[in-house]
């Protein structure tokens, strides 16, 4: 069986359970009010710095038995859009369990999704999420994607597999875009540019996120996630998103010159 072992443990955030569970408590709200999202966009920063964020967005929602988490490819290795379809994944906090069986539907509706493993084994972007989702759930699936730059055609198919694999298998399950916002800006300018791309993240639109990102030159490396989740959740029944926290990494060291931004958002479809 394959083990994918945790790489961002000691480095994002901590390889104590105890260490790790502990400020994962202090990152989360136990009173908030549980919604039934059908994705949401989290960051995948160092827990001291993008925590509070994926905290305060995995909080909000009701819990299904499988997560979609789509990361983005920092390191150049394996397949550019490929997808894990079997194995388990470690953390300080247990095992996760691939959802073969989805995962493999997801690859079988997509002509780009490539199965690979290499591209997974040193991404953090995905791992990221995991320990916040065991802290609340300990006996979830998940199916890992990661995704490096193309053209929003590319992302549409893929948001449409992702949707079309869920439909037919008739899965409960909850799309995790990880991505961060703007890189290395002041931050006056930080917060002006990501508002524009929040602003089309919250109006589920794609194709204005896309104008946005490459007309602002917004440094946003949660675009290809993003895109994907709003296709996938608008074929899923989404009829609005939420902001649930912005945060900048100056926010946590005290140095605006230039910050990395932090988006929490919800998806929703409508209300039962």
């Amino acid at each position: 069986m394959l083990i994918r072992e945790a790489v961002a443990a000691g480095r994002y955030y901590p390889a104590s359970p105890a260490e790790l569970k502990s400020m994962i408590e202090s990152m989360v709200d136990k009173k908030a009010k549980k919604e039934e999202v059908i994705g949401l966009l989290s960051p995948h920063a160092g827990y001291p710095y993008s925590g509070p964020v994926t905290g305060a967005v995995i909080s909000r929602i009701k819990f299904k038995d499988t997560f979609i988490v789509m990361g983005v490819n920092h390191t150049g290795e394996g397949k550019a859009l490929s997808i894990g379809t079997e194995g388990v994944w470690q953390t300080p906090l247990g095992e996760v369990e691939v959802d073969s069986e989805l995962a493999e539907k997801i690859l079988a509706s997509s002509e780009y999704l490539e199965e690979d493993n290499l591209g997974h084994v040193y991404e953090h972007s995905v791992e990221l999420q995991l320990p916040f989702l065991q802290y609340f759930k300990s006996d979830f699936k998940f199916v890992p994607i990661v995704l490096s730059y193309t053209t929003l055609s590319v992302y549409r198919e893929i948001g449409n597999a992702i949707a079309k694999a869920i439909k037919a298998l008739k899965r409960e399950a909850v799309i995790i875009a990880s991505g961060d916002m703007t890189h290395y800006e002041p931050q006056n300018v930080a917060e002006q540019k990501d508002r524009t791309a929040i602003d089309a993240v919250l109006e589920l639109d794609e194709e204005k996120l896309r104008e946005r990102v490459e007309g602002l030159n917004i440094t946003m490396c949660g675009y290809a996630t993003a895109s994907s989740l709003i296709v996938a959740a608008k074929k899923l029944g989404a009829k609005e998103a939420k902001l649930i926290k912005y945060l900048t990494s100056g926010d946590t060291t005290g140095d605006y010159s230039a910050v990395v931004g932090y988006a929490g958002i919800i998806i929703k479809g409508k209300e039962k």
